[in-house]
């Protein structure tokens, strides 16, 4: 029956499509052109709009709107824009050409020889634009409204040379010009005054910022190595006063300048050591007005630090909101080498040792982030006395925004938990308030596996506790826990968990504006649990669960940073995002939190709605809108019905073959419902066959309506390539069970394509597989046990768990148990609980049983999974003298990141399921492969007969 559905949806897809016959498929040629959007934001009111328009590979478009979708102004090339905070000025950079660029890298010129950014500036109102040229930088108040800074290369006036040399000829004496010697030049610091276009120019300034409140830009003058003019130190210019000030005095590292909220202090870490010595000597320093210079404030001397510990220069430094307390970083004095010690008589060598809180390969990973590693301290401005906050042995430290309250909260972990998490990814940790006013500490939870979050106010912190899929509260005056799920059927942990491992939760959606209580999700609902425990409200009135319809609050991020964004306003109407679990459809709902029933639909289609954004107010909105078929445009609304389209990103994509995404629905051998997706071809024919790709990682069908780029990807299968040149693609969910990953790709992979292959239209001698990373696992095991695939392509895969199991994930320094034991693969046990497992789930074991040509990816730079294992599948294959190829991109990663390497493989990847699903000629690379001594000059990408 449902074969018979699915074929009726094909063949009046395939009456449909005649139109489309003509039009020719996608090639490698049109990727570079292929358009995407992004840095899509409002002016603060809603009346502008900006965003831009990048290709792939070439030169961007930056357009301004208002809400009207009339274009106000169009930047070839812009790049991060802003509108200052009365919407009068636009402010954009402007890249160099791509073609200038590519020159310049071609011709391994220098940094300084590259091609420039410069600087344009629209007058909203005048419609006036102005280009200030190539710039190196430039910033801008958080607040803007009259003034920007940038750094500009301006040259310095050269002395002429006025003697004339003297040049004889025979009995004639002439004069030759005086050569001219090429005109040096220095970054000047510029400050640009929107308004009136003044400037003023500030020479030998280095770094600069600026305050929020755009009453000061403060700058520092390194000063020449040799220079005694004094030039060198902080500067404070007024830009009211049109005045600057010199604050600081002598040459140094000054970094982390901070102002508080209303301008009238600033502090700020200098080191004024000499710059060779090996331990840098920050302090603290503090400005008010009321003084000529900034004056010390807290050094290594100063009370309170602990002993052997000093100012970090890597802490950060801020205010809190009412200017009382300010946050810094303290560390231990670092140790410091012998630079005396010649470093070819001494060994260099890591010693691992088993007591060790993480592995060697983590501690290397990390050393970098550890030698800049500090502590939070507080120093109350008002008792002028330093509270160091926690040491070595706690976590960060979570504070409120405004960072006025009297409590904080950390974690602590024991390194018998510390050891622990080489094989267990849940840690148990003390969950600890920290006091900002004395420093004292209170536990408050010991032991806990989960989350801890700390209210907006500081009164309370709310636990979901893992192991028993619970939430709670603890009230920070009274000192009680209180059950806030207790009671209630629902469960709040991930119903879908698959993986041996406590599930996580469905996280909160807020806080309550009135500080009593928090809004939690569940799988499909939005509870309010008051910290009380008295009131446990599903305010979505479980329409969710009822409809299988997910439901999210849509938070809008704040532009203050002292208001919480995650605090909910029950007064105001409270968008929500859907998605529909059976139909796959999206949507949004609105929620009155006033009324009994105050959910209301808006809108759920057949789309995908990402990038949303909206005013300050949020009465517009921006998004974009996709479907297979459709490109993610961005869109304007006020009400999520009517959207005026803003963009026309690839109006070339009517002009090429594309294609259709279904939902398909079959019975596993097991009896379990399964569900995928079927791509399709726009000029489908039903009297045709066609091959096809079955291409899957875990679950791929809440993508049914997501539109897929033609762009090389990482090592994904690119959807849209090779459905628009003929082939059917097909994504099935996988479900798994403890113990059984390969088994349950069989399961399901394999059930889903015999299931397609009923169809006329499937050939079902020309079936493959292609899958990256966890997918490259499971089409390596797949081949082993059946031959039903006429071709295979697995990207990073893990043939044999055994060694695996005591791998290392290269880029963190992790070991690769927990994966095994409790996350993704799934086998629930130890190496020596259940080897047989292990052996049982690893392809490396059962190759000999190949007989599917497979092309192997695996990278010397995979950070995730050790290329090693790509190594130990291809040579037991080349020893079992079965077809197969293995591609090493030299440097790259588990997933490509370089675009060189991405388009690589996507020629290689169509030549290759060409020749084995459509008989196309074999590419060189296949036929023959290319020899080391050939590297750099052939690719084997050619078919020669």
């Amino acid at each position: 029956m449902k074969t018979t559905t699915l074929t009726c949806a094909l063949l009046v897809s395939a009456t449909l499509s005649g139109f489309a016959q003509q039009k020719p498929p996608i090639d490698h040629s049109v990727f570079d052109s292929w358009k995407n959007i992004s840095a899509q934001n409002f002016s603060k009111t809603g009346k502008f709009i900006y965003y831009t328009i990048s290709p792939q590979e070439g030169d961007a478009v930056t357009e301004l709107k208002d809400t009207k979708n009339s274009l106000l102004f169009r930047l070839e090339r812009g790049s991060s824009p802003k509108i200052t905070e009365d919407e009068k000025f636009f402010i954009s950079s402007i890249k160099p050409y791509y073609k200038e660029t590519r020159e310049a890298k071609i011709k391994k010129k220098k940094q300084d020889e590259m091609p420039k950014d410069s600087l344009a500036i629209f007058n909203i109102l005048t419609k006036e634009s102005l280009n200030l040229g190539a710039i190196k930088n430039w910033k801008s108040p958080r607040l803007t409204k009259s003034y920007i800074a940038y750094q500009q290369e301006l040259e310095l006036p050269s002395k002429q040379d006025t003697v004339s040399k003297v040049v004889k000829t025979d009995s004639l004496a002439t004069k030759s010009p005086a050569k001219k010697a090429p005109a040096k030049k220095e970054t000047v610091l510029i400050l640009y005054n929107l308004q009136s276009k003044d400037t003023v120019q500030i020479w030998k300034a280095d770094s600069y910022y600026f305050d929020d409140n755009e009453k000061y830009l403060i700058f520092s003058k390194k000063g020449a190595d040799k220079d005694t003019s004094g030039v060198a130190g902080l500067y404070l210019y007024d830009l009211a006063k049109k005045s600057q000030k010199k604050i600081s005095n002598g040459k140094g590292n000054y970094k982390n300048i901070s102002f508080d909220d209303l301008s009238q202090r600033l502090v700020f870490l200098a080191d004024k050591s000499n710059e060779k010595a090996l331990i840098k000597n920050f302090k603290v320093y503090n400005y008010n007005g009321q003084t000529d210079t900034a004056t010390v404030l807290i050094d290594k001397q100063s009370a309170g630090i602990p002993a052997n510990w000093y100012v970090s220069g890597d802490g950060n430094l801020s205010f809190s909101a009412d200017g009382k307390k300010l946050l810094l970083g303290l560390a231990p004095i670092p140790k410091v080498k012998d630079t005396t010690l010649v470093d070819f008589e001494h060994a260099k060598v890591d010693i691992w040792h088993w007591q060790d809180d993480y592995l060697m390969t983590q501690q290397l990973v990390n050393v970098g982030r550890e030698r800049t590693k500090n502590y939070d301290a507080i120093y109350n401005l008002e008792t002028q006395k330093l509270i160091p906050l926690v040491d070595d042995n706690f976590s960060r430290v979570f504070f409120t925004s405004n960072g006025t309250e009297e409590w904080a909260i950390t974690s602590r972990t024991s390194k018998e938990n510390k050891i622990a998490t080489q094989w267990s990814m849940s840690t148990p940790q003390d969950i600890i308030l920290v006091s900002t006013s004395n420093g004292s500490k209170r536990v408050i939870k010991e032991n806990h596996v989960g989350q801890a979050y700390l209210s907006p106010n500081a009164t309370h912190v709310v636990f979901y506790d893992m192991e028993k899929s619970s939430w709670s509260v603890y009230d920070i005056a009274t000192q009680i826990e209180t059950s806030l799920s207790e009671g209630l059927t629902v469960s709040f942990a991930d119903e879908t968990n698959d993986m041996p491992a406590y599930a996580g939760s469905y996280g909160y959606a807020g806080w309550s504006e009135d500080g009593k209580g928090i809004y939690i999700n569940d799988r499909y609902d939005i509870w309010y649990l008051s910290f009380d425990g008295k009131t446990k409200s599903n305010i979505t009135n479980n329409y969710g669960r009822q409809h299988k319809v997910v439901l999210r609050a849509q938070i809008f991020r704040n532009n203050d940073p002292r208001k919480p964004s995650n605090v909910i306003n029950p007064k105001k109407q409270l968008l929500l995002t859907s998605f529909n679990e059976k139909s796959k459809e999206n949507g949004f709902f609105k929620l009155d939190l006033t009324k009994k029933n105050g959910l209301k639909e808006v809108i759920q289609s057949k789309n995908v709605y990402k990038r949303l954004i909206s005013n300050e107010d949020q009465t517009v909105y921006a998004l974009s809108k996709e479907n297979y078929a459709e490109y993610p445009d961005l869109y304007l609304t006020k009400d999520f019905v009517n959207l005026t389209k803003l963009t026309d990103s690839n109006p070339q994509q009517k002009n090429y073959n594309w294609g259709t995404a279904e939902l398909v629905q079959w019975t596993t051998p097991n009896g379990y419902a399964a569900e995928g997706i079927l791509y399709t071809p726009e000029n489908f024919d039903s009297n045709k066959k066609y091959p096809i790709i079955a291409y899957f990682y875990e679950t791929h069908t809440e993508g049914l309506y997501s539109y897929h780029e033609p762009a090389p990807t990482p090592s994904r299968l690119m959807i849209s390539y090779f459905v628009s040149n003929g082939y059917l693609v097909f994504s099935p969910d996988i479900r798994y069970k403890t113990g059984q990953p390969g088994k349950d790709a069989e399961e399901y992979v394999n059930s889903g394509m015999k299931f397609l292959a009923q169809n006329p239209w499937v050939d079902e001698s020309k079936m493959a597989i292609q899958g990256q990373s966890w997918g490259g696992y499971q089409v390596a095991h797949l081949i082993t046990r059946t031959d039903m695939y006429a071709a295979a392509w697995t990207g990073a895969p893990v043939v044999n768990m055994t060694s695996a199991y005591g791998g290392i994930r290269w880029q963190s320094g992790m070991s690769r148990q927990f994966q095994y034991e409790k996350t993704q693969s799934r086998l629930g046990a130890t190496l020596w609980e259940n080897r047989d497992l292990y052996i049982e789930n690893s392809p490396l074991f059962f190759l000999d049983r190949v007989k599917t040509p497979v092309a192997i990816m695996h990278n010397d730079n995979d950070g995730a999974v050790p290329w090693y294992q790509g190594i130990e599948m291809f040579t037991a294959l080349r020893r079992l003298q079965k077809p197969v190829w293995l591609l090493n991109y030299n440097g790259d990663e588990h997933n490509l990141m370089q675009r060189q390497n991405r388009k690589d493989i996507q020629k290689r990847q169509a030549q290759f399921f060409d020749h084995f699903l459509k008989g196309k000629p074999a590419a060189d690379w296949i036929k023959n492969g290319v020899k080391a001594i050939d590297k750099g000059i052939e690719w084997g990408l050619e078919v020669t007969q």
